[in-house]
């Protein structure tokens, strides 16, 4: 019964609507996140009371070890206890695998999902092939790292841990850092383009699966819920993080172990190049795939494919996104793969 009671709010006209609330992380990035998908709800749904993050301050502390899976896992007990009806989440923290209960039910329109060079006020006007020799770059991500080690042998490569705002202060206020290595769609949403020095192609630095994507999960037997924000998901951006997290799981990845990606649909075709590295990028296998993604079919049941629910796209489709993953990795598999990434988690644990 308290679930119905906090199900609907009257407003001073008499007016009774339906309420949703929404769990949010406390940093300003997530919050700017958050809201964004809110106000897309409001502008669909303009009779639904939207409540954001009440009753979650808890969910500011920091834990340096496993911080997205805390934070991740602290907003789904929430859903879990009906404190929340919904999260919104940078897709890319969200392992391949959800809890039995909870899945993905939108997948927004992909932000620029490539990394970001941000300069140190001196460095002003270089890039990362000019910066002088033995330059530091602050990076926390093996990824990034093991892609522009052996790209820019030249540079060195060290830890920076914090959010947004703190490593940018710790790049601007010391002199530890020539450069820092950001996701580009966590710059634009902040309003800090101007701060973005150089964008990292994928022949520099390919990106993290799901990278740039916003992701709304929600019980899975919310049936109201799933079908009101299921009108959010972008159908390309779901395809392509549905082969990149199909590729990530069958390769066992996570984000202990170098493991990158790029997607694009193109004339029909949705194109998945995928690699995995050393941790100091001297080895590394890279390939690339490609599906045609014209369906034969009109709307999906409702099947969870690695995490997503996505029931306004063609199933077809879907599937042959998902096969697409597995078979590339499959494909980077039978040419080592796995020892490359067998020898990356275990140098990284021991670190």
């Amino acid at each position: 019964w308290l679930i119905w009671f906090f199900m609907f709010w009257q407003d001073g006209n008499g007016k009774v609507s339906r309420v949703i609330r929404i769990g949010t992380r406390k940093s300003q990035l997530a919050r700017i996140q958050t809201d964004s998908v809110a106000e897309k709800l409001k502008e669909l749904y303009p009779d639904v009371h939207l409540e954001i993050g009440k009753n979650h301050q808890s969910l500011s502390r920091l834990c340096t070890i496993g911080e997205k899976s805390l934070f991740t896992k602290e907003l789904e007990n929430a859903l879990e206890r009906n404190e929340v009806d919904l999260v919104v989440h940078s897709l890319k923290d969200l392992p391949t695998t959800l809890p039995p209960g909870f899945t993905i039910g939108a997948v927004l329109k992909r932000e620029n999902p490539h990394d970001a060079v941000v300069l140190h006020p001196s460095n002003a006007g270089k890039t990362l092939d000019t910066l002088p020799e033995n330059s530091v770059i602050g990076t926390s991500s093996l990824r990034r790292a093991a892609q522009l080690k052996k790209r820019f042998p030249h540079l060195e490569f060290k830890d920076i841990r914090g959010n947004l705002n703190t490593r940018l202060k710790k790049l601007d206020e010391k002199n530890d850092f020539a450069a820092i290595i950001l996701a580009a769609a966590g710059l634009r949403r902040m309003g800090w383009e101007s701060r973005i020095s150089q964008i990292l192609e994928p022949e520099d630095c390919m990106y993290a699966v799901g990278q740039g994507a916003l992701a709304v999960e929600v019980r899975a037997r919310d049936a109201d819920i799933l079908e009101m924000v299921s009108i959010l998901h972008d159908p390309d951006t779901v395809l392509r993080c549905i082969a990149e997290r199909a590729f990530l799981k069958h390769l066992e990845g996570g984000c202990s172990v170098p493991v990158a990606v790029h997607t694009q649909v193109k004339d029909s075709q949705l194109y998945l190049t995928g690699a995995v590295y050393s941790l100091d990028g001297s080895d590394s296998l890279k390939e690339t795939m490609q599906v045609s993604v014209t369906s034969l079919e009109k709307v999906d049941e409702q099947v969870q494919r690695v995490g997503v629910t996505a029931n306004k796209i063609p199933g077809d489709v879907q599937d042959q996104a998902e096969r697409l993953g597995v078979d590339l990795a499959n494909l980077l598999l039978s040419k080592g793969a796995k020892e490359i990434l067998t020898v990356a988690r275990q140098l990284n644990d021991a670190r």
